[in-house]
């Protein structure tokens, strides 16, 4: 890999990471529309990691103050900080499901669906159109303060799914909000403050990743590279969708989901 397809990769992961359009569909799709290839599973699971890393740190810089407001909450017994601690426990609930599933099966799932091209196709495809369902009927009312504990472990399940390329942990999450009545921009605020411990944690497990084989020497300046594009985009998409889901829909992003995913079907079945 040289370092101008590192960061076409890490801009990649930056856009697909938090809108609700799948980065791990993406960056497998990316690989098998134009044939790049980063080398033996090893290498090409830790340069993801890589790219996870940087889409971290821009999710922690742009809610920095929420987190850490939320986080001081979290044993506090002041009346006043009752809604963040609220929030804070439902974080640690919606982190449960993704942690036990990804704990367990997250190797037999990296292993069958990183080839199953046509599925994660009709993943992207099927997910989408439940996306422009919810969109359409959820009752849209109710704000982030009014998160609960029981809410928040039904949106965490509904991320544990993401683990499965096609699905996009962003989107799945703010669907599973709409569906409980969130508002579309609380929603999706809610699926970035779950993804902020969840993505840490996720990052921490791959990491031993690079105590089974090492990192490649020349693979050193593309992580970098990737990571530090994934990082700037990842930001500037997080700025993007809180503002643009506050008067708008979810459509366009169905729309490019069923598109690509009708591509990549007619590119398995007929593009040979």
């Amino acid at each position: 890999m040289d370092i101008l397809q590192a960061i076409w990769l890490g801009v990649l992961q930056g856009l697909t990471e938090f809108l609700p359009i799948s980065s791990s569909a993406h960056l497998i799709l990316m690989r098998f529309w134009f044939g790049w290839e980063i080398g033996d599973p090893q290498a090409e699971l830790v340069f993801d990691v890589a790219l996870h890393v940087g889409t971290l740190t821009a999710i922690v810089v742009y809610f920095w103050k929420d987190l850490t407001r939320i986080a001081g909450a979290a044993f506090s017994n002041a009346p006043e900080r009752a809604v963040d601690k609220r929030l804070a426990w439902g974080i640690v609930a919606g982190c449960i499901p993704a942690a036990v599933v990804g704990a367990l099966f997250e190797d037999p799932i990296e292993e069958f669906f990183r080839s199953q091209y046509a599925l994660i196709a009709g993943l992207l495809i099927g997910i989408g159109l439940l996306m422009a369902l919810v969109d359409r009927l959820g009752r849209k009312q109710r704000t982030l303060e009014s998160i609960g504990i029981p809410d928040a472990f039904l949106i965490g399940v509904a991320q544990a799914c993401a683990l499965i390329p096609g699905f996009s942990r962003s989107g799945i999450t703010i669907v599973a909000g709409l569906m409980l009545g969130l508002q579309r921009e609380a929603a999706a605020r809610f699926s970035f403050l779950l993804a902020t411990p969840i993505t840490f944690g996720a990052a921490v497990w791959s990491f031993r990743n690079l105590f089974k084989g090492g990192v490649p020497g020349e693979m050193i300046a593309p992580m970098l590279a990737g990571g530090a594009a994934a990082m700037v985009v990842g930001w500037l998409c997080i700025a993007f969708l809180i503002r643009y889901l506050r008067t708008r829909s979810l459509m366009p992003f169905v729309v490019y989901r069923v598109a690509i995913g009708l591509a990549t079907l007619g590119k398995i079945f007929w593009g040979g």
